[in-house]
């Protein structure tokens, strides 16, 4: 088998054998499954595009299992791992591909991601459950726009993912749809069953891919925030009495004519950037 780059693979034993010399067990505080699937791992791994000699930004690789189908469709890897029970499994994953992966004993939350993976990287990962959802929000909400990455390739239980491709009118619709697509572009690649994984977790899985588009102008990231925190809190209310405690956005709503009667699930992500607009003085 070769790489992306043409190379030929180099030979590595099988991931449960690795898991089993290293005596790792996947550890639920962490929220990791181990996927050990190589082919859907190299699925995962082409989700993103062609990967030769492109920065992939991975968070909780494990023992390594995505890490290696990354590495093997000619990616250079910044991994990030806070379970110090891995390391000695990505330091052989290293010695394989020298000069290929970098690993960073932290906690993802707490570092500077776009100085460690540069910009343009691709963030790939199947992202512990604990703390999944707490990256995608800093990710689609950094000040900086166009942000430092050019694609999210991520696992998530499939509740999540849903939430995070939904429509308006649908029980999945909320915050985390309008936070994802205001501006950028997601989509549900594919479904994974929770036999893949080791242990298998109690829901099916999903990989979400999203690719970064223009911000609408006039809107500020703390507006939309707040603006769909108000609306989505109380999502059963009208927005009347949703959005009356938030300065300025009855206002808004009926500046842009949506009448405040509605329910924040019926609002399409362009209504909620229109009332932001006008909240923002634009």
């Amino acid at each position: 088998m070769t790489t992306g780059d043409g190379a030929a693979r180099p030979p590595l034993p099988p991931l449960r054998e690795v898991i089993a010399r290293h005596g790792l067990s996947a550890s639920k505080a962490l929220g990791q499954n181990f996927l050990l699937d190589g082919q859907l791992l190299d699925r995962i791994a082409r989700v993103p595009g062609p990967l030769d000699d492109r920065t992939v930004y991975e968070v909780g690789p494990g023992p390594g299992g995505l890490t290696r189908a990354l590495l093997g469709a000619g990616a250079r890897v910044v991994a990030v791992e806070r379970d110090d029970r891995c390391l000695p499994a990505l330091a052989e994953l290293g010695d394989a591909y020298p000069g290929r992966l970098r690993v960073i004993a932290d906690d993802a939350l707490k570092i500077d991601e776009a100085r460690q993976a540069g910009a343009g990287a691709h963030i790939v990962a199947n992202l512990p459950y604990n703390v999944g959802t707490a990256l995608l929000v800093r990710w689609l909400t950094a000040p900086e726009w166009p942000p430092f990455w050019a694609s999210l390739t991520l696992m998530f239980q499939k509740e999540v993912a849903e939430r995070i491709v939904a429509v308006p009118g649908s029980d999945a619709y909320g915050r985390l749809a309008i936070l994802a697509q205001w501006r950028a572009q997601a989509r549900l690649a594919f479904t994974v069953h929770r036999s893949a994984f080791v242990p298998p977790p109690k829901v099916t899985s999903a990989v979400v891919h999203l690719v970064p588009a223009a911000q609408p102008p006039g809107v500020t990231v703390r507006t939309i925030e707040a603006l769909t925190a108000a609306a989505f809190g109380q999502r059963r209310k009208m927005l009347r009495q949703s959005l009356k405690g938030l300065p300025g956005a009855l206002d808004a709503l009926a500046a842009v004519g949506i009448d405040p009667a509605r329910r924040a699930e019926t609002l399409p992500v362009e209504a909620f950037v229109a009332v932001a607009r006008v909240m923002d003085g634009g």
